[in-house]
């Protein structure tokens, strides 16, 4: 049977558990509210402030905590039930929403109470990602935790598509209270499908030999030796700084440059989550695309030639055309880079070195998001976009020329990391 054949297959291979249906579910109704807010929140800063910067501040807020507390979290991820974790994170994750909704629907909402409510989802956000991502092994095994990550990569990018879909339409016709609304009680659909788990293993704590400071340390001295593992890693760190601000720059193209209004935002949102999720499923079905390296650098031109298009387009039509086309380049590139990434490590440095590549792509998120609220803020957002996509381009451009083996010399993969790498474009876990 032919690799592709068989992948769809593997990758359904995770339903085969209860435990794991019931978090996929959860994880469906949760991850469309989410969007919905990812919407919401900047659509209300933008009409509070009229101000780009302080849009991307508040989406700023809402990542800093992820960079600053992730090792903590990771320690208290290990120490106690990881089930008990996660239903403390996604009781609390109600908070924010709820009173975001009740201040929006009196009219008492102010600029600061939505940068309070983003440190505070950030915060959570930090102990329920990596408890989150650990606790799918428990659910399904080491066989099928490839599989799993697959799965969520697509339930990620469909909502990506759903939620700025409905919540577009929902801030047209009755206002952006709603999304916040909507989003708090998704979050009862997770918290149910954790209590009605049964039957998962017993926990054993594990103790490190070792302080988080120098695994770490360990991880970046590997990553300096090793060229195509180092510059992949600063490439993956420049395109989520300059390229990956969509949830800064889209209100203000909607609302100032192509004036669509909120629904039409919701509609742009979509159109790059659509590309995502094609992306992804393309990876999936065909996992040698995911570690071709020169199929990777294509995909990078391509990204930064759809995201120059956008900027200079006025029309709404080529604006949505050039974002799935964006999207579709953006999981495809940062996929590749986790499967390489992953498949060149020596297996007692891949935790480490995948910490240095969660750092890159997540951990710039809120100064690529403040970059970008600045530039748009003194020059427009469609200048903003089209500086971002030239310096990510530019870099590009001088690994490929001083360090050529980074996108000319194939990786030596497996199926499984290949499957592997359609899942961490997460973000993008809530981005």
């Amino acid at each position: 049977m032919s690799l592709e054949t068989a992948r769809p297959a593997r990758m359904l291979g995770a339903l085969r558990h209860r435990n794991y249906r019931l978090f996929l579910a959860g994880q469906i109704v949760s991850t469309v509210g989410t969007w919905m807010q990812t919407v919401a929140l900047p659509w209300l800063a933008l009409q509070l402030t009229h101000n780009g910067f302080l849009v991307g501040l508040v989406l700023a807020a809402q990542f800093l905590p992820v960079l600053i507390g992730s090792p903590f979290a990771g320690v208290i991820a290990d120490r106690f039930r990881k089930r008990n974790v996660l239903l403390l994170t996604q009781t609390a994750f109600v908070v924010p929403p709820l009173a975001l909704f009740a201040m929006s629907a009196t009219g008492h909402a102010q600029y600061w109470m939505l940068i309070v409510a983003a440190l505070t989802t950030g915060t959570i956000n930090t102990l329920d990602v990596p408890t989150r991502q650990a606790f799918q092994v428990e659910m399904v095994g080491k066989q099928d935790l490839m599989n799993a990550i697959a799965l969520n990569s697509s339930v990620f990018n469909a909502s990506a598509v759903i939620g700025p879909s409905i919540a577009g339409l929902l801030i047209a016709a009755v206002g952006v209270p709603v999304c916040f609304f909507l989003n708090s009680i998704s979050y009862v659909a997770a918290i149910a499908a954790l209590l009605l788990m049964r039957d998962l293993p017993a926990e054993v704590p594990q103790r490190e030999e070792q302080s988080l400071l120098v695994r770490l340390a360990q991880g970046l001295a590997y990553a300096r030796s090793e060229p195509v593992v180092g510059m992949l890693l600063i490439a993956v760190a420049v395109f989520s700084l300059f390229a990956m601000n969509r949830t800064t720059l889209m209100p203000l193209f909607a609302d100032q440059v192509l004036h669509v209004g909120a629904h039409g935002f919701g509609f742009l949102l979509a159109s790059m989550g659509l590309g995502s999720l094609t992306g992804a499923l393309t990876l999936a079905f065909f996992p040698r695309f995911g570690v071709d390296p020169r199929r990777q650098l294509w995909m990078a031109a391509i990204w930064v030639a759809a995201l120059l298009e956008f900027s200079l387009s006025r029309v709404f039509v080529i604006s949505l055309v050039t974002l799935f086309v964006a999207g579709y380049c953006q999981i495809s590139f940062i996929a590749a880079a986790n499967s390489r990434i992953q498949t060149i490590t020596p297996d007692h440095l891949r935790g480490r070195v995948m910490a240095l590549y969660a750092e890159a792509l997540i951990g710039v998120g809120p100064v690529g998001a403040t970059q970008a609220g600045a530039l748009a803020a003194l020059l427009g957002a469609p200048w903003a976009m089209a500086i971002g996509a030239t310096v990510a381009g530019g870099v590009v451009l001088a690994i490929r020329l001083l360090t050529p083996q980074v996108f000319s010399q194939p990786s030596q993969t497996s199926s499984t990391a290949a499957t592997a790498s359609a899942g961490t474009s997460q973000r993008s876990a809530r981005t």
